[in-house]
């Protein structure tokens, strides 16, 4: 899985948890609601989630950055370079 998919699915995950729509976990953190959108999209337009954006979501949900990574969708991220050899 890349990096961008597993964020992405991360952040669908903790949003579930928190039972918030989207639209309330961008509000929660200060962020646009269509920014979010376009990173969480199933053919998402953001490709490369900064570091701040993550970390403006840890407020907004009230956890520690690093709970953020503290998931088994992070255990095996390849590069596009490894998927594209791979084919």
């Amino acid at each position: 899985m890349l990096l961008q998919e597993a964020i992405r699915q991360r952040i669908l995950e903790l949003a579930a948890e928190k039972g918030w729509s989207i639209n309330k976990l961008a509000e929660r953190s200060g962020i646009s609601p269509s920014v979010l959108k376009r990173t969480v999209r199933p053919y998402a337009t953001i490709k490369n989630t900064s570091t701040d954006l993550i970390a403006r979501l840890c407020v907004g949900l009230g956890i520690p950055f690093k709970k953020f990574w503290a998931s088994p969708l992070f255990n095996n991220i390849e590069t596009r370079q490894q998927q594209e050899d791979a084919k």
